[in-house]
């Protein structure tokens, strides 16, 4: 069931305790790319697996601005905290849990909210709020996985076959040619970099060229399977904790 669209009556009648939340961010994707990106690849990836599932899942609105400040160089970036980040995502299944939906997959499609997803899951579940676990679509398509950039082929296969009108595609070629190989500049196993824009001309990771939409549809499947497997298994989980003695 679709939160947004539905009653409280409708609600309030859905004997679920199981809630999926989209979470993006609203930041540059090169010349090419939305810059809702990963709010739409959240959504989309958060809708098709809810149809693999066969049980009642509560589909709460996504949480459009992240942790995203690495971008801020690039016009249109929008970020929060971590702090603010982590309170309001915190807050947010808090309210779900209050009406009893105390089951909850952060359905993400940023990077840079993974280490904060990661805590306020673990945070929620700990103190008895809701069992509350982050899912990265990206990180859950197989082979694909690895080449995984920042406006690069999977996220531009994702957006040709989701939303192909939003793809610039006459800049193509000119997100490819400024684009960076990497994430960062590395020496000695770390980073050097913090921002996109000291390493990415235009803020492109990977080869965009790369993602067709065959691909894209491929990558929909792959994630969304994932995520069926995962609501089932957070559905079925005995999350009580044994006391240890």
């Amino acid at each position: 069931m679709d939160l947004a669209s539905a009653t409280w009556t409708d609600v309030g009648e859905l004997e679920t305790d199981l809630a999926v939340v989209p979470v993006g961010s609203t930041e540059q994707h090169g010349p090419h790319a939305p810059l809702g990106t990963d709010v739409l690849t959240a959504e989309a990836v958060a809708d098709a697996g809810l149809k693999r599932v066969d049980r009642d899942v509560l589909r709460a609105p996504a949480i459009p601005i992240g942790v995203a400040e690495e971008h801020r160089q690039f016009p249109g970036t929008m970020w929060v905290s971590p702090d603010t980040f982590r309170r309001y995502v915190r807050e947010a299944v808090q309210s779900l849990a209050h009406h009893g939906v105390e089951r909850v997959v952060l359905v993400n499609g940023h990077g840079g909210n993974v280490d904060a997803l990661r805590e306020v899951g673990a945070r929620l579940t700990r103190d008895g709020d809701a069992y509350t676990v982050p899912f990265t679509w990206f990180n859950a398509v197989g082979e694909h996985s690895a080449d995984m950039g920042h406006g690069g082929p999977l996220e531009t296969a994702l957006l040709r076959h989701i939303e192909p009108d939003l793809v610039r595609e006459a800049r193509i070629e000119e997100a490819r040619d400024g684009a960076a190989d990497g994430w960062g500049e590395w020496t000695s196993y770390v980073n050097l970099a913090y921002d996109s824009a000291q390493f990415s001309e235009n803020g492109v990771v990977g080869d965009p060229t790369e993602g067709d939409e065959a691909r894209g549809e491929e990558l929909l499947e792959l994630a969304a399977e994932s995520l069926a497997r995962l609501l089932d298994a957070v559905a079925e989980r005995d999350v009580s904790v044994p006391d240890g003695r």
